[in-house]
């Protein structure tokens, strides 16, 4: 049976793709190489713009383990360099301290109950397409088989074997001149610092926690989140040894990086526990995001850099922009170039990702100059505007798709309260369906008029702040909005609708066909 679209990957970008095309009506098939989800540690939580977009869909809650709304945090960094945000008029930076396997374990499950079909064990060995589908060749338990399908989304990593084989080019630069070790690791309890819950080793001083801390010799990290091992990394720059990665290597390099010995003490218990060494790394972007039937998301579009946690942030987002434009494209009600808009949006988005974690990079290396470097930064960052200026870069805050007559359009709509038959609703609680929304808070509803077609969702209100009326996309970008109601407003509408979901004279293009 042909499949509407092939999804190859259900690592967390796979998964959250499939659960947009499930909400918007299309059920997708998911591809996976590995019989069982990975037990090996990777990202440790998510950063930015993604944690409220999880929120949008209700699966914040689920990950956070808490009712209540996600909120800025005071402090973070940037290049091991300190961000104080407490005192941003908007701080974007937002943080989820959840492991991967917890985040992949959540998305399943919302996949699943949405209808998915999540083929473990199955693996995307090759492909072909003409102008109406695609073939892709799967290796599976029982032996190799093909399925159809009328589109293919490589959701399979940095070394993407849906992107080698689309013929899409990766440039970029690899770096093998660092050295990166982590591992799960205790400390004595005399050098915790109860205040802070950071280090305070004699002979040093205090190193906070969950931050990047540089050296002349190199990185140092450590981190202890609740109900979790501590965890212990280090950045060096030197050649690793040939031998598999121990636990003693990672002591010596912690000794090296620091100047000073801070004792160390393996995890107790069976595992799975974090020890590993990787060395170099890679800045890339695929030169398009497209090649006929067949897309990329998430690592397969772009690796980087890890400073910072921006990968879950930049692939998520991937996902949801793409989910509404490929099932639109799939019913056939996108208006003309809807599709190709997720290239024009999503890779100038990578690309600056790369540049910012590549500044990262800089800052962090040894070296007299670099230190300098540092110097003229930290004054740069004494300025509350360069330090909103960083905020918004790292979080993706600063994301203006395209430019409209109001400042907002184009932009991520804000986190509004909205006043409803005498409750109060947040903006979160009516975007978790993934339907084009149009919020009307004018007396007598003038726009909510317009729209007589239920392929956007309407909601009347009040908002004591904010425009009066807003019209707001599935991956939650402001499609159009207004400061006032005047009859001129409604063509700004009505040229919306149209350009973004096929939406005509308030009827949707597919009805008023027939």
């Amino acid at each position: 049976m042909d499949a509407e679209v092939v999804i190859a990957g259900a690592g967390p970008n796979g998964l959250m793709l499939a659960t947009e095309l499930l909400l918007s009506g299309i059920r997708p098939i998911v591809l996976e190489r590995l019989s069982a989800p990975s037990e090996e540690p990777k990202a440790n939580g998510l950063v930015g713009q993604v944690v409220r977009m999880l929120d949008r869909r209700g699966l914040y809650e689920r990950l956070s383990g808490t009712t209540d709304p996600p909120k800025p945090q005071p402090r973070f960094m940037y290049g091991a360099m300190p961000l104080h945000l407490a005192a941003l008029e908007n701080n974007p930076v937002y943080i989820l301290p959840v492991p991967q396997r917890r985040i992949e374990e959540v998305l399943q499950e919302r996949a699943l109950e949405l209808g998915a079909e999540i083929r473990r064990g199955h693996e995307l060995i090759g492909f072909s397409q003409d102008a109406d589908s695609v073939a892709v060749d799967i290796s599976g338990p029982d032996g190799v088989y093909q399925q159809k399908t009328r589109y293919l989304v490589g959701a399979d990593g940095g070394r993407s074997l849906t992107r080698k084989l689309a013929g899409i080019d990766f440039p970029g630069v690899t770096n093998d001149a660092s050295v990166h070790r982590t591992a799960n690791a205790s400390v004595p309890p005399e050098y915790v610092d109860p205040a802070t819950g950071g280090l305070s080793i004699p002979s040093y001083g205090v190193i906070p926690p969950a931050m990047h801390h540089r050296t002349e010799r190199g990185l140092f990290f450590y981190a202890h989140l609740p109900n979790r091992i501590p965890m212990v990394g280090t950045g060096e720059w030197d050649a690793p040894p040939d031998e598999p990665m121990s636990f003693g290597e990672l002591q010596d390099s912690v000794d090296r990086v620091l100047g000073v010995h801070l004792p160390l003490t393996p995890p107790d218990g069976d595992g799975p526990h974090l020890l590993r060494r990787s060395t170099g790394g890679n800045s890339r972007l695929a030169d398009r995001f497209r090649e006929g039937r067949v897309l990329l998301v998430g690592d397969a579009a772009h690796v980087h850099s890890a400073l910072g946690g921006p990968g879950l942030n930049l692939g998520l987002q991937d996902a949801v922009n793409l989910g509404w434009k490929l099932a639109a494209e799939l019913q056939g009600w996108a208006p003309e170039g809807l599709l190709d808009t997720y290239e024009s949006e999503r890779r100038p988005v990578g690309q600056r990702v790369v540049m910012q974690t590549q500044a990262q990079s800089a800052l962090i290396a040894p070296g007299n100059e670099v230190t300098a470097l540092r110097e003229l930064f930290a004054e740069l960052l004494a300025e509350p505007r360069n330090v909103q200026h960083v905020a918004d870069l790292i979080t993706g805050a600063d994301i203006r798709y395209y430019d409209g007559p109001h400042p907002l359009i184009g932009r991520w709509a804000p986190d509004l309260t909205i006043r409803q038959n005498g409750r109060t609703v947040r903006l979160a609680e009516l975007t978790k369906t993934a339907r084009p929304l149009l919020l009307d808070f004018t007396e007598g509803a003038v726009f909510a008029a317009e729209v007589v077609t239920d392929r956007v969702h309407v909601e009347i209100g009040r908002c004591e702040h904010g425009p009066i009326a807003l019209l707001i996309r599935p991956d939650g970008y402001v499609a159009w909005a207004v400061e006032r109601d005047a009859a001129e407003e409604l063509e700004g509408l009505r040229t919306a609708l149209a350009a973004w979901f096929g939406v005509r004279q308030g009827r949707d293009l597919t009805n008023a066909a027939r």
